[in-house]
């Protein structure tokens, strides 16, 4: 099993969840060994969204809304993220595990998506999906992906740094009181090279309380491998367009012209004075570039 999951305080429904953007459209199913909060809103072909390490379905507040008015949008908290349940198996972290968990929980849901779009980790979780089989979309959107590990200094430390963090869940519980308050919560976001409204600032701020939240954010990273990614990323199906933030100081824009380097046919488009949550900055504009990938230029021409 995971790391003492036991001992992790996890948000509760009734009270955090209160008031959570699009709780309308929340429902929790059990799949693959996770009980899942999922948002489902929307008519039309199914579009997956995913969210990255450390974010939840709020992270797709406005952008969902806006892709619903032509698609059916699924939109799930990762295993132990947001309103999601720790996973039963301790490898639903790592980029294989949860690309399986994720394609059960398709299966119970009975949504087969023509189109996906993660952002960050979630794009590498989309990725790994395709390629195994748990997802086959005809487009897939990057949204400051990190779908190669990282050169240099920072891709020799990053995952040994985080087992380290991880072991026994200390760190997750020490993080948790320590980054707790919307200030401390607002430079942490500051660092990405993102500025977000108070309302996200303070929808981070609520799950990081919780040590459930970021023990799976920690663990993630301590299971994150690319490298078998980046070998198998030539063979990935389907269309691949790398939406960057030109001020994303978490995963550098530049990282979109490795994988186009990588991965013959990938295409690129740069959401201006925008950072690493460029699709909560400014939501209309990845919501009309999503469409654009998936062949539909207005939301509103739709038939």
């Amino acid at each position: 099993m995971p790391e003492r999951r036991a001992s992790y305080t996890a948000p509760d429904w009734a009270r955090e969840g209160a008031d959570w953007p699009n709780r309308a459209a929340s429902r929790f199913v059990e799949a693959g060994g996770v009980t899942w909060h999922v948002q489902v809103m929307g008519q039309g072909p199914a579009l997956l969204l995913l969210h990255g390490t450390g974010g939840a379905s709020h992270s797709f507040r406005d952008l969902a809304p806006l892709l619903a008015e032509r698609f059916t949008v699924i939109v799930p908290d990762m295993p132990g993220h947001g309103f999601s349940s720790w996973p039963a198996r301790a490898d639903a972290l790592s980029l294989p595990g949860m690309a399986k968990a994720l394609g059960q929980l398709l299966q119970a849901l009975e949504l087969r998506p023509r189109v996906a779009a993660g952002h960050s980790a979630g794009a590498a979780v989309l990725a790994q999906m395709q390629l195994s089989g748990q997802l086959h979309a005809d487009t897939l959107v990057s949204i400051n992906g990190a779908l190669l590990p990282l050169p240099g200094l920072p891709g020799l430390v990053f995952s040994p740094i985080a087992k380290v963090l991880n072991k026994g869940g200390f760190a997750a519980r020490v993080f948790s009181l320590n980054a707790r308050e919307p200030a401390a919560v607002e430079r942490l976001l500051w660092g990405t090279g993102s500025s977000i409204d108070p309302r996200g600032i303070e929808l981070y701020a609520r799950l990081i309380r919780f040590s459930q939240h970021t023990a799976a954010a920690l663990g993630m990273m301590a299971r994150w491998d690319l490298k078998r990614l980046q070998r198998d990323l030539p063979d990935l199906k389907g269309a691949l367009v790398m939406i960057v933030g030109a001020n994303d100081l978490s995963v550098p824009p530049t990282e979109a012209g490795r994988v186009a380097a990588h991965r013959p046919g990938t295409r690129m488009a740069t959401v201006y004075a925008a950072g690493h949550l460029a699709h909560e900055e400014k939501p209309g504009e990845v919501a009309a570039l999503i469409f654009e990938a998936a062949g539909v230029d207005d939301a509103s021409s739709a038939a």
